[in-house]
């Protein structure tokens, strides 16, 4: 057996505990935006995301109207008050395109959020969402809303499936065992050739991604 020359990760800590934002892009940002890019003629009409309106406005085209939703009035960009696991709390048919991105990782009932992303939709609506398959835990959000949740490919046709209806649900991943190893440390993107970034490896799915449109 060749023993492994680990070098400078040879250390308890990681090469940085902020996913590489102090290094430069993290990893899975390269893949969320390849993916919204990928799917950039779906970012049109009414289009929604949690937070802010970054990804919208960087890719969408054709959008009437920029939707924010946030569950508290706190944020001033936000347009929609309400919860995606109370379906009381969210309009119906309201929205043609939702980027939900690294979300449901931080909701414990993801399942009902799921129901929540479908009663917002319009009819053949679509979510462009993402999901973390392999990460360390977010910190920030673990200490103020929750991380509970790591997915594969199956865990989201599944869950979606039920709810959109298996027909309508597309679900592919990103990564392999170097980007995921490279992500768990905190090395950027910028560190990696793109040969090693969108090299695909279904045993290493790094981040998951989800189309899937309300018929």
């Amino acid at each position: 057996m060749k023993l492994v020359n680990f070098g400078s990760l040879k250390t308890l800590k990681p090469v940085s505990r902020v996913f590489a934002y102090d290094r430069g892009t993290p990893i899975d940002r390269i893949y969320m935006e390849d993916f919204l890019i990928n799917n950039k003629k779906l970012i049109k009409g009414t289009v929604l995301e949690i937070a802010d309106s970054v990804y919208s406005k960087k890719y969408g085209n054709n959008i009437d109207n920029y939707e924010v939703l946030y569950t508290t009035a706190d944020n001033q960009k936000a347009t929609i008050i309400g919860d995606l696991t109370d379906i009381t709390t969210l309009p119906e048919n309201k929205i043609d395109c939702f980027i939900c991105t690294q979300t449901l990782n931080f909701i414990y009932d993801f399942q009902k959020a799921i129901q929540g992303i479908y009663h917002l939709l319009k009819r053949n609506g679509c979510v462009l969402a993402t999901v973390s398959g392999i990460s360390q835990i977010s910190r920030y959000d673990m200490d103020r809303w929750g991380d509970y949740w790591r997915f594969t490919n199956l865990s989201m046709e599944k869950a979606f499936g039920d709810i959109f209806g298996k027909e309508n649900v597309d679900v592919d991943f990103y990564g392999n065992v170097f980007t995921s190893t490279a992500f768990i440390q905190g090395i950027s993107a910028e560190e990696l050739t793109t040969d090693e970034l969108f090299f695909k490896d279904e045993d290493y799915q790094l981040t998951i991604t989800i189309k899937a449109i309300k018929r």
